[in-house]
């Protein structure tokens, strides 16, 4: 990551000349790279001026934490439902699926138990206990249904609820018709306990993690509606949304992008972001913390073809830097029954572990390719293992990488 400072666009600059933490920068409209850490070293301090705390004081902004499911958590200063407004916006414009918008569906989300439990939380004024369907809608639109942490080992009662749950919604507030968001994961989990018994979406959206080829093309074919990607954070918002075909186009309303090239990389860059979408706390070059390839290689954000992981999460080694997306392409070129799975380092060997949709090993020939392929990319010697189960993080989302 350079260490070079630059210019942004006079909107930048106003929009935070005022802030402590940016004043100087924005004086000489000279901006360094920043991170979560770079942040919280002077936060809250850093950014109160009269403007945040007569926000604050009134509910139209507040203290905040970003999930941290992937990464540190951080502290935050937004408005209320800074998020899901993001969210409704690029569903509401998106070309495909923004008819499903207007009509007023409502969005069923089968995502985190961590998510559900933090709208139980935040819903305690409605009364009731966590568990119970209304404290779980987190406005008058979106509900949670999810209350498990493994959806691997959801059990027929959690997954009958679940079916009981989406039927009820969608009947009394959507004729029948529902949007489905969606952790790519737990809903293929959802979609495999269900079979036919799960209720067809109208729309549906995942973006709450890296979704591997295969588990998008299950998606795709199980669904028989549109399935798009969004691709944002808790900090920023959405940026980005996906079309059908897997295409990326750009949501950067009072947002710019740049990306850093990471040396030794087979094209990966670093995300990052100069947004002045939350007032209270823009984010001015920013390092998200994400990885992208882009079309060509070049640096050029126009030209970004996907989103391939956390830089944190990158695997290092003497002749390869490799992303999940990259180890993703080889699996999903040698069998597309290759479900859940996670690469196991330990110093130059490193075990590949999967699970399949179906629940039974690959066969011998596809697991040596597997293994084979895995190493050539690596540069680590990797054995391909089935298993029947894969547990999942305490953050309800699976790591791919393991040192």
């Amino acid at each position: 990551m350079t260490d070079s400072t630059r210019p942004l666009p006079s909107a930048f600059v106003e929009a935070t000349r005022d802030i402590p933490f940016y004043r100087d920068a924005a004086a000489a409209n000279s901006f360094p790279i920043i991170t979560k850490a770079t942040l919280a070293e002077s936060f809250p301090e850093s950014f109160r001026t009269p403007q945040v705390d007569a926000a604050l004081a009134s509910g139209a902004a507040q203290y905040v934490w970003s999930t941290g499911t992937n990464h540190a958590r951080m502290p935050l200063i937004r408005p209320p439902l800074f998020l899901l407004k993001t969210y409704y916006a690029v569903w509401r414009d998106h070309p495909e699926i923004g008819d499903t918008f207007a009509a007023g569906v409502p969005r069923i989300s089968v995502t985190t138990r961590l998510a559900t439990d933090h709208v139980a939380r935040v819903s305690e004024s409605r009364g009731g206990a966590p568990a119970d369907l209304a404290r779980r809608w987190l406005d008058d639109r979106t509900v949670y249904v999810n209350q498990e942490l493994d959806p691997a080992l959801w059990t027929v009662a959690a997954a009958d609820r679940m079916l009981d749950e989406i039927d009820t919604v969608r009947a009394e507030k959507g004729d029948g018709r529902y949007h489905l968001d969606c952790s790519s994961y737990h809903a293929a989990h959802l979609l495999l306990a269900a079979g036919d018994r799960f209720p067809a979406p109208v729309s549906a959206i995942h973006g709450y993690e890296f979704t591997p080829r295969n588990v998008r093309r299950f998606l795709t074919e199980r669904l028989g509606c549109p399935v798009v990607e969004l691709f944002g954070s808790t900090e920023l918002g959405y940026l980005y949304y996906g079309d059908t075909h897997g295409r990326y186009h750009p949501h950067l309303v009072d947002m710019e992008v740049e990306l850093e090239p990471i040396p030794g990389s087979r094209g990966i860059h670093s995300l990052v972001v100069s947004s002045i979408r939350n007032p209270y706390m823009p984010l001015l070059r920013y390092n998200t913390g994400d990885c992208v390839h882009t079309t060509d290689g070049s640096a050029d954000p126009h030209r970004i073809a996907r989103f391939c992981g956390r830089e944190k999460e990158l695997l290092v080694t003497d002749t390869a830097i490799t992303s999940q997306a990259e180890l993703d392409d080889v699996i999903a070129g040698i069998s597309p029954r290759v479900f859940v799975y996670q690469l196991s380092v330990d110093g130059s060997t490193a075990q590949l572990s999967y699970t399949t949709f179906d629940g039974a090993a690959l066969d011998r020939e596809s697991e040596d390719e597997l293994s084979s392929a895995a190493t050539q990319l690596t540069g680590t010697t990797v054995a391909a293992v089935h298993r029947k189960h894969i547990p999942i993080g305490k953050s309800g989302k699976y790591a791919w990488l393991v040192r």
